[in-house]
């Protein structure tokens, strides 16, 4: 079967291109300001994340581009570094080392990320974008919001510093963006286009008549604006490599390549997951994408690039279907960067604060919270410490703790998992048998020993790995002292069963095992625990 032609969607991937275009371009420069670098740099990295990356990627939807999530590197880099060109060759060395991490194929690390961490990433990017969107949405005009700014007390001020015309254009634009697509025949269109269409035309009448409705400059894009192809070009900045032999350039490059990293290999494998199609993205293809990627943006003077969900997300849902509409998206970047800078300076971010808003609230719908309450508490639990951490903190802080209660819910569950055991009656009496599970590893220990400790005087404990694959050594060692050593002391019987010649461990001879059993019934069957097991104990 042939492979697709990547023109084969041409008119969707352009549209949805232009779309993500135009959310990039306030992302690109807002997040070029947050770093403390050149606000052309943050373009660069735009125009490379999407034609370079987007070439080499082998993500269909997956957008690249400057991360909100770098802006405190890039920060603390640069002045730590003391300039902006040495910045650049830490950026180039960085891209190197990325490079390097796709070739030894050091992207499987991403198969190890639980789908709880990812879906709490997704939507508390969701609720991110929603509390960094509304100001703009409301027109708010006290100086602007950062990245920095605490979302709750801004999001206080909103009400007493809104501006009508921006609330009237972000209401409308949410309206076209939901309902656009319901129209006969205009869903060719689509809707988030159309609500920018709208939005800066509605502006330029409100200006047109003086009305009060007007949104100031302040609150429209804003691009620089070269006079001259030679002012253009001056805008790209080299790496300053006489500063190679500078130990801190190593140690930023190196944070750079781990952190870009890992959230391009987050992002990428969260989009995979919100492709229609499911298709797959190899994780180390893309570190080798990103790692030239950042290459190439170093060496002309833009920030760094990963792989983002913001506009990822935005390009499926203007109906993207192949790379094409990253490599448009990258390429009107270009072209409008150089040639018409004016005119995307005449759109509100009111509007496409409007766009963002519905972006954000699909990926963090209620629906979403409600079906990993219903998957149980080791789903959950690390699902909304992921999303709190990440809301109030950052996205890697958030993720490496929902990392953490995630591998501990995992322990828990194995650990409880270890074993199962049965109270039975005999006519010599009580009679408990453990049957242990296909694997026993280290982590099991403390619970069989507990277990094992806490069995009645004067019982016979069957011990049966007759379907185990693996049984840790410590856990071996843990059953023979308790046969050996604990049992004659509290006059228990111990009968050992199925275990492998490789346990070296002398199972119980035929004739011993039928003396010590004789028939009865199961009274009970439980995951082990042992607080479960003494209270199973006191049944009868």
């Amino acid at each position: 079967m042939s492979k697709p032609s990547v023109f084969a969607n041409i008119k969707s991937d352009f549209s949805s291109g232009l779309v993500v275009f135009l959310i990039a371009v306030p992302l690109c420069l807002g997040i070029a300001l947050a770093s403390g670098a050149p606000l052309f740099s943050g373009m660069i990295a735009g125009i490379v994340g999407g034609i370079v990356v987007g070439a080499l990627s082998g993500s269909q939807l997956s957008v690249s581009g400057p991360a909100a999530g770098l802006t405190a590197v890039v920060l603390t880099a640069i002045t730590k570094l003391g300039a902006f060109d040495v910045f650049l060759l830490a950026l180039v060395i960085g891209g190197a080392m990325q490079l390097l991490l796709g070739i030894i194929k050091a992207g499987t690390v991403a198969n190890y990320f639980p789908s709880n961490v990812i879906k709490g990433m997704l939507s508390a990017i969701g609720i991110i974008i929603i509390l960094k969107q509304l100001p703009h949405a409301f027109g708010y005009d006290a100086g602007g919001m950062t990245d920095d700014d605490n979302n709750q007390i801004a999001l206080l001020s909103i009400l007493s510093h809104v501006h009508p015309g921006a609330i009237l254009i972000t209401a409308i634009s949410i309206l076209i963006i939901l309902y656009w697509s319901k129209i006969p025949k205009a869903g060719i269109i689509p809707s988030a286009l159309v609500a920018v269409i709208v939005g800066a035309g509605l502006n330029a009448l409100f200006i047109s008549i003086g009305s009060p409705l007007a949104i100031a400059p302040s609150h429209l894009v804003s691009l620089p604006i070269p006079d001259s192809f030679n002012a253009f070009i001056g805008q790209f900045t080299t790496p300053n490599f006489s500063a190679i032999g500078n130990k801190e350039v190593w140690i930023t490059a190196a944070t750079i390549a781990i952190v870009a990293s890992v959230e391009t290999l987050l992002n990428v494998e969260a989009t995979d997951k919100l492709d229609p199609l499911k298709r797959y993205t190899s994780p180390n293809r893309e570190l080798k994408a990103q790692g030239i990627g950042n290459i190439v943006s170093g060496l002309i003077g833009g920030l760094p690039i990963t792989s983002v969900i913001v506009r990822s997300s935005a390009n499926i849902n203007a109906g993207g279907k192949s790379k094409l509409s990253t490599i448009a998206h990258g390429s009107l970047l270009l072209i409008c960067t150089a040639l018409i800078p004016v005119l995307l300076n005449k759109i509100p971010l009111a509007t496409l604060a409007a766009v963002l808003l519905v972006t954000g609230y699909k990926l963090c719908k209620i629906s979403i919270f409600t079906e990993m309450f219903k998957n149980g508490k080791y789903q959950w639990v690390p699902f909304l410490v992921t999303v709190i951490a990440i809301v109030f903190t950052d996205l890697l802080i958030g993720i490496a703790l929902g990392m953490t209660v995630s591998v501990f819910a995992i322990l828990r569950g194995n650990i409880k998992s270890s074993y199962f055991f049965r109270k039975e009656k005999y006519k010599n009496g009580d009679s408990i048998r453990l049957e242990l599970a296909e694997e026993v590893s280290f982590l099991n220990k403390a619970s069989i020993l507990l277990t094992l400790d806490h069995m009645p005087e004067n019982t016979t404990v069957i011990i049966d790995a007759g379907k185990t694959t693996y049984i840790d050594f410590d856990v071996l060692e843990s059953i023979r002292e308790f046969k050996d050593v604990k049992a004659p002391q509290k006059n228990i019987l111990v009968v050992l069963k199925g275990f492998k010649e490789a346990y070296k461990i002398a199972n119980t001879d035929d004739a011993g095992h039928e003396a010590a059993l004789r028939s009865g019934h199961v009274h009970t069957i439980s995951t082990g625990n042992h607080k479960q097991l003494l209270k199973e104990l006191q049944l009868n």
